[in-house]
């Protein structure tokens, strides 16, 4: 497996009206439900309408498309910066996971990562 590091620093935000979201911009996640709208994208892009915001988030990206039936990607390396005590934000697309760590745990991620055998770049 191997991970690469997004050069973003993100927030995860909630909104009220994707109007205002720039999805021109490279990293632009956005999930809706009936309690809410939920938005992670570059810090220097959250909408001005922003209700609620977590600043101070980066990612790593799994490489490859990743196909559906894999099992226990996602599991091993939640288990392994859990024991780290590295709290992760999930994000799933069609092709493949993005873990996002906070940004003062995120050397501590890549090291326990990089420690068990993961590539990290």
């Amino acid at each position: 497996m191997k991970l690469n590091i997004l050069n973003a620093d993100l927030t995860v935000c909630k909104i009220t009206d994707i109007s205002e979201v720039d999805f021109s911009r490279e990293l632009v996640f956005l999930s809706k439900t009936a309690d809410e709208i939920s938005l992670v994208c570059e810090s220097d892009h959250v909408p001005v309408s922003a209700t609620d915001t977590e600043d101070g988030w980066k990612a790593l990206k799994v490489e490859g498309m990743l196909d559906f039936g894999m099992i226990g990607v996602i599991a091993r390396i939640s288990n392994l910066l859990a024991r780290a005590e590295i709290s992760i934000f999930v994000i799933s697309t069609y092709n493949t996971d993005y873990i996002l760590t906070k940004a003062d745990q995120f050397e501590d991620a890549i090291q326990v990562l990089q420690r068990d055998g993961i590539a990290v770049e």
